[in-house]
């Protein structure tokens, strides 16, 4: 498996646009915290996260070859349950159904980011630090605040075991433990 430092690397060498890799990075921050939750293995998960999007500049707005190309650049430095996971994050385009616990949970924690970076965005301070994740739940219900995080997906974190509310708590206090490197 590919280490951190190489994959942070990968990533930087492919992504040139600055908020899609504090989106990357902040996808694998909660998937690093939801694998300590989980007891799954922190590495894997981190690495799904902090992948999963690699392809992005690439495929541009073909979104129908968006994490497929991710996967097959990935093919031997991930392992599979990893590549499955990356493909059915983007599985609505592809034909891909999302069935194990880590497919859940990239496809959550990848929506999830977006509506906390927006709920931040609006705090007078636009600090990380000072959001709660109570504003982020009430957010939720605002269909129009930040309308590109998909609801429906990010409540497929009951599908790996999680209440929506428990879920929103890890991802704001992860995306909080690396908040200077998102710029928030």
């Amino acid at each position: 498996m590919i280490a951190r430092d190489e994959a942070l690397a990968l990533m930087e060498s492919k992504i040139a646009n600055e908020n899609l890799r504090r989106h990357m990075l902040a996808t694998e921050a909660i998937m690093r915290a939801l694998a300590s939750k989980l007891g799954q293995d922190e590495d894997l998960w981190g690495l799904t996260g902090l992948l999963h999007d690699i392809d992005l500049e690439e495929v541009g707005d073909d979104a129908g070859r968006h994490a497929a190309l991710a996967a097959e650049w990935l093919e031997g430095q991930l392992p599979a349950e990893a590549l499955q996971a990356i493909r059915s994050h983007n599985g609505e385009q592809l034909g891909i159904e999302r069935r194990a616990v880590l497919d859940h949970a990239l496809a959550a924690a990848e929506n999830l980011t977006g509506l906390v970076v927006a709920a931040t965005l609006v705090l007078p301070g636009k600090r990380i630090a000072d959001l709660k994740a109570k504003s982020v739940r009430k957010r939720m219900k605002e269909p129009r605040f930040a309308a590109g995080a998909n609801r429906d997906i990010i409540r497929e974190a009951e599908q790996v075991g999680l209440e929506l509310a428990e879920f929103i708590e890890i991802g704001v206090e992860a995306m909080r433990g690396v908040g200077p490197e998102l710029g928030l």
